[in-house]
Parts: structure tokens; sequence; C-alpha cells
């Protein structure tokens, strides 16, 4: 009788936090993420440094070397975003921060600006994976890989159990 209401708040979508092309987390060349270690995500190939908020929630961490920020979503999505590979190093040098720990978001906010210059210069990856930390809490966190993206374009498909 109510056949409207199914598939209604079964799925949370995620967007993506920077503009480029959404390539499968196992192209990432660190089997950190390859292999899924951290859990279940995909990875954007950046256009540009402006790293923003993938869904709105809060700010759990903006690591101090401001080459990743983890976050909780409203819905509870635990969300990794790493921005290039083996950037720690760096230690912040061609990274701004414009949000810190406890700052609610919006989907599209900007939380970091990276110098995609400065990393391609030290020889590093600028690849971002999106991570989904709490993947075990979910029926299934599906990838939205093989397109160009802008930002808060769809990059995951999460279902709920």
């Amino acid at each position: 009788m109510f056949g409207f209401l199914k598939g209604k708040n079964k799925e949370i979508m995620i967007g993506s936090p920077v503009k480029g092309k959404a390539v499968s987390v196992s192209e990432v060349n660190d089997p950190t993420f390859a292999e899924e270690i951290l859990g279940k995500g995909v990875a954007i190939i950046p256009e540009d440094g402006k790293v923003c908020a993938p869904a709105a929630g809060e700010i759990g961490m903006v690591f101090d070397t401001l080459h990743a920020f983890s976050m909780t979503t409203k819905e509870g999505v635990e969300l990794l975003v790493h921005i290039g590979l083996e950037t720690v190093g760096l230690k912040g040098k061609g990274f701004e921060a414009h949000a810190k720990a406890g700052d609610k978001v919006e989907k599209g906010d900007l939380i970091i600006t990276a110098d995609l210059d400065v990393i391609k210069g030290e020889g590093l990856d600028t690849i971002i994976p999106v991570i989904v930390c709490n993947t075990d809490e979910y029926k299934e966190v599906e990838s939205l890989a093989g397109k160009d993206v802008v930002v808060g374009d769809d990059i995951l498909k999460i279902l709920l159990n």
C-alpha cells in the first residue's frame, strides 16, 4: 500500500571533494588505500587544489601537516579525505587549512587548499582517496568511479543495512 515509501532513506550519497576524474580506489599507488585496509572508497585525480567537504557534517580532524582531514557526515558516515600520497612528508608545505576540528560544514565548503604544483614538484602523486572508514556499518559502499566530476558530484553510494 505504501510502496512509494520504499527506497526512501536507504542510501547516502557522498560528493566529490574536488574537481577532477573519479577512479577506482584500486588505482591508488598505495596498498593502504588500494587494498581497502582503511575502508572502501574512491579516488579523485584532481584538476585543482580546492578540497571541499564531500558531505554535510562535522570535521573530526585536520592533520597537523594539512595533507588530510576526517569528518563525520550528519548521517554518521566517517570519511577520510587524503590529499596526495606521501604528502605527510611535506609538513604542511603547499597546504592551507580553511577549517578545523569541530567545525560544522556543508557539502562543498572549502576545507583545504593544496598547491598541486608544489606536490608534483616534490615528485609526489596528487591523487585524493576518499575513504569510508566505518565501511563495516553499511550494507554496501559503492564507488561511482570512471567519470569526470566537479565538487559535490556523487562519487560514493552507501546502502544502509
